[in-house]
């Protein structure tokens, strides 16, 4: 049976929907506006500004018994060991729990419409997933025209406050093993929260009566989480490249074939000179040439294999200052990986993918071994939730969201007590919805949930 289409009808987008609502599941048909119709409708360009906030965060985490990464061959003996099919790597690591106490410094960016907020307005918390920083929300590749603050902010009036997660990008850097774990964010996050809606949050000067989490992937679960443990926190979920079907995650993780962040890419993420790795970039290209290799194939070479990653960072006239991070913060190999992870081909421009892995982020050790705990059902939170995911997700369905032993529908039964659940995948996506060609489709999708909720902005 065809359960989805996507086509464009003139100058609109017709999109096949599968939604779930209140566990049954439904096929629907929906237009959206055309975008002649939406140059008719008031429009403003985002108004945004950059802060760091300064928060206190209070988490019970874990306390694990791992040793200290030293090379990559450690990374890659963490996989096996959590991989192992019949064990519980993280239960059997699990010493205790501790309270991680703390000041830290979120890199964040809040946007609104450039016309007035008005009375009452919304604003979207934004928390990106792993390997990604809160540019995942507003990409700059290609003119922005993958930017999902762009629809939210400009199309449809929202406020938004996009963030880096705790540890991550502009973020401060913590211990990748006994702070950096899924709890700590949480906290980090409902601290946010709590300031947008008190009023308080630095440069903002609002407070605001309506507050959505919206998640991509692990920050989606970092958005359940904390409608789990505070549901009064959030007004309504939108979680984003999501279910609660961990049973790929070692597949996930066997594929990434981790590698310390530092050595991947040294310029980045280490401690080495851009003049060291420029001078071993061209003794590796003298190398290349000397195989008798074509200049279009010594390109290919370069974007389809981990060379790409070393040398990240070496644009004429930038160079970034590395980051020297501790060697429990790792990241997948090379771009076959991502594509892997992330990508659906051929729905999404290549190139985007060797923007993708050049821009990546580290995910910490202490993040992998927290993943998986998360609980069954948010069973107090009676806010509106949505939950987006494409159709070949592979993280999340193992590249097949419509397959019955995935059971997608079952992710319902997570939110027993919300007043409306709706669950949509997204055609010809995988796991990464705002890379592909499609992905501001599935950002009207998300916002027209909203409105018909009542959540936009007044």
């Amino acid at each position: 049976m065809t359960l989805f289409s996507f086509g464009k009808v003139g100058l609109g987008w017709a999109i096949g929907l599968f939604l779930i609502e209140s566990g049954v599941a439904v096929m629907y048909s929906l237009l959206l506006l055309p975008i002649a119709s939406l140059l008719l409708l008031p429009t403003a360009a985002k108004n945004c500004v950059n802060i760091t906030v300064p928060v206190q965060i209070e988490a019970r985490n874990g306390l694990f018994n791992v040793p200290t990464f030293q090379t990559n061959l450690d990374a890659t003996t963490f996989a096996q060991q959590f991989t192992t099919t019949g064990q519980n790597f993280t239960n059997s690591s699990l010493q205790g729990y501790t309270t991680v106490t703390g000041e830290y410094n979120i890199s964040a960016k809040f946007c609104k419409p450039d016309k007035a907020m008005g009375q009452k307005p919304t604003v979207q918390l934004l928390t990106h997933g792993l390997g990604f920083d809160k540019t995942y929300w507003d990409l700059p590749y290609n003119d922005f025209n993958y930017s999902y603050i762009d629809v939210a902010v400009d199309r449809y009036g929202f406020c938004t406050l996009s963030i880096d997660r705790l540890g991550v990008g502009n973020s401060s850097i913590a211990d990748p093993l006994n702070v950096l774990q899924a709890p700590a964010e949480v906290s980090a996050i409902y601290k946010l929260t709590m300031m947008l809606r008190n009023g308080t949050l630095p440069q903002v000067p609002h407070a605001f009566d309506k507050i959505v989490h919206v998640g991509h992937s692990f920050g989606s679960l970092l958005s359940y989480e904390l409608a789990v443990m505070y549901p009064a926190a959030s007004n309504a979920l939108i979680l984003t490249g999501f279910s609660l079907n961990g049973s790929f995650l070692p597949e996930t993780l066997a594929n990434w074939n981790s590698k310390l962040a530092r050595l991947n890419q040294p310029l980045r993420f280490g401690n080495i000179s851009s003049s060291a790795v420029r001078a071993l970039e061209q003794s590796l290209n003298a190398s290349l040439f000397g195989l008798s290799l074509y200049f279009p194939e010594l390109i290919s070479v370069v974007q389809s294999t981990d060379i790409l990653d070393f040398t990240s960072g070496l644009q004429p006239g930038s160079f970034p200052q590395a980051a020297n991070l501790p060697t429990g913060y790792l990241t997948w190999v090379d771009p076959a990986a991502n594509q892997f992870t992330f990508l659906y081909p051929p729905f999404f421009d290549p190139d985007i993918a060797v923007y993708a892995e050049l821009h990546k982020f580290p995910y910490t050790v202490g993040e992998i071994l927290t993943i998986g705990s998360v609980p069954k059902a948010a069973a107090a939170f009676t806010g509106p939730v949505q939950v987006v995911t494409g159709v070949q997700d592979a993280i999340y369905c193992g590249s097949d969201c419509t397959s019955p032993s995935v059971n997608f529908p079952s992710i319902s039964k997570a939110f027993p007590a919300s007043r409306k659940f709706e669950a949509y995948l997204q055609p010809n996506t995988g796991h990464a919805i705002n890379v592909h060609y499609n992905s501001t489709a599935a950002y009207c999708v998300i916002q027209e949930f909203l409105m018909r909720e009542g959540l936009g902005s007044k």
